[in-house]
Parts: C-alpha cells; structure tokens; sequence
C-alpha cells in the first residue's frame, strides 16, 4: 500500500485557497495601524491640499491649519468646494494605486482605505451639508436660490455618490481580501471595515477636541466627518450576504503584522492630535 504525504494546513481547510483563510485571521494592530496613517493623510488632504490648495490658488492668504478647519483671508465659495474636490481626486488616484499593488496586502490595503476615507468624505459632505444647512457645501450654496431647491440637490447628490457608487465601489475593491466562500467574505469583511471606522472616529475626535475654534466643531466636523461621513465603513459587509458583490478572483495574501506601520501610526497620531489638534498658526490675519 503507497503512502501519501499530508499536508497539514490542506488536510483541515481542503484544497481551496479560499478556504484555507478559516484558520488564518489579519493582524488587528496592522489594520489599525494602517488605519491611523490613512486617517491622518486623508484628512491632510481635505484641509491641507484642498481648502488651504484653493486658498493658494485663489491668491489669498492661509491663516490657520487645524484637523478639523482651515481658515483663509477670502473665504469663497472655491476654497469651500476645495476639500471635497481633493477628496474626489485623491479618492480616484488611490483607487489606481490601490489596483496596481497585486502582491502586498499592507500596501493595497492601505490604498484601498485611502480611497474609501476619501471617496466617502466627499459624498458625506453633500448629504451633511444638505441636510443640516451646516459645513462646506452649505457655504457653497450659500445665497443661491431657491434655498430648499440647492439643498435637495445636495441631498440627492450625497445620497446617489455615497450610497449607489462610491460604497458598492469600495467594496468591490476589498474582494481581493476576503476570499470566495460566502461567509467568511462577510466576516472578513466585518474585520477588515469595522477596525478603520472606530479607529479613525476616535483618533479624529481626540485631535478635534483641542481644536482653537470651539466645542462645537467637535460634533460638527472631528465626529460629523469621522463617525457620520465614514460609516459606511460600519456596515457595508452587509452587502456581502448577497449576490450583489461577486468574488474576485484575485486574492491577495494574509496582513501579517508590522512593526514598521505601527511606528508610523504613533508618529502621525501623536503628530496629529498634538500638532494639528491645538491649531497652526501660518499668518496673522
């Protein structure tokens, strides 16, 4: 009688790479860590590059830089426009980048939150600011009439980008992590989503309390932004449980732990809450 070597790993998962993810679980501090740097480059983007970006552009003069606000001495409807208009190109550029790494599960999925921290910022703010009256499409609008006719279109636009594009989108993107049997894509996924929400909500909350502006731009901006704006992220592996996001047939490796991502993540948070919380001062007004 011939004897047969066993694998170890083949003969409890089977032959399935898909399923060989059974025993395996991503590393949790890696996601978290990867989740900080994106929320810290993420919001950079939308402040820095994109209201501070139109301010420049515009000829002004920027006044102050803060995680949650940018202060300009001509505040136009550009300068308004320009965070979300950073989000939208950044989100796009970071889908690219995203799809072009085939083998580092770190690195895609650092792009792949990028995109997503974008994308959903931008359409967040058109359902915030339409919905509230409040933030920097509210300051877009501003003026123009009619008032309820420009802020049902907000509405419609935040609900059509964020709910029917930017979120199935996103979620196809995270396929090439989750494998191809049903129900460990949708607790992946759970894994994989939820970690980024919570972590980017908090790290955003604690840099925004020490905002120089005032209390309520905590609520309005650092958790309206973090924990409204990205909660997509809470529940969009719901979808998985049907046939609406079909399997990828690329699959990417394990997000094993990394040292050289949590030192980056400590470095940015404490850049972040300590340096961006309190406010930069860039010119007296």
């Amino acid at each position: 009688m011939r004897r047969m070597a066993v694998n170890p790993a083949r003969a409890v998962t089977g032959s399935n790479p898909s399923t060989l993810r059974k025993a395996t679980q991503p590393d949790l501090l890696t996601i978290v860590a990867i989740a900080i740097v994106a929320t810290v480059i993420a919001d950079f983007i939308h402040e820095g590059l994109g209201h501070g970006g139109m301010c420049v552009a515009a000829g002004a003069q920027p006044l102050a830089l803060s995680t949650v606000h940018f202060e300009c001495s001509a505040d136009t409807r550009l300068v308004a426009a320009g965070g979300t208009l950073a989000n939208l190109i950044f989100g796009a550029l970071f889908w690219v980048a995203a799809r072009a790494v085939r083998q580092t599960a770190s690195w895609r999925y650092f792009f792949w939150l990028l995109m997503t921290f974008n994308l959903f910022d931008a359409g967040g703010y058109f359902l915030f600011s339409g919905i509230g009256n409040f933030g920097d499409w509210a300051a877009v609008v501003a003026g123009w009439q009619p008032t309820w006719a420009w802020r049902v279109g907000l509405i419609a636009l935040g609900m059509v980008t964020y709910f029917l594009l930017f979120v199935p989108l996103c979620l196809r993107e995270l396929s090439p992590f989750l494998g191809r049997d049903a129900a460990i894509r949708v607790r992946r996924a759970r894994q994989l989503t939820l970690a980024p929400y919570l972590s980017a909500g908090i790290l955003s909350c604690i840099a925004g309390a020490l905002n120089p502006v005032g209390p309520l731009l905590i609520l309005v901006s650092a958790a309206a932004a973090s924990f409204g704006g990205k909660s997509g992220l809470a529940w969009m592996w719901t979808l998985l449980r049907g046939p609406l996001i079909p399997s990828s047939e690329l699959q990417m490796p394990e997000i094993e732990r990394s040292r050289g991502w949590m030192v980056a993540a400590l470095i940015l948070a404490i850049v972040f809450i300590a340096g961006l919380g309190p406010g930069l001062k860039l010119h007296s007004g």
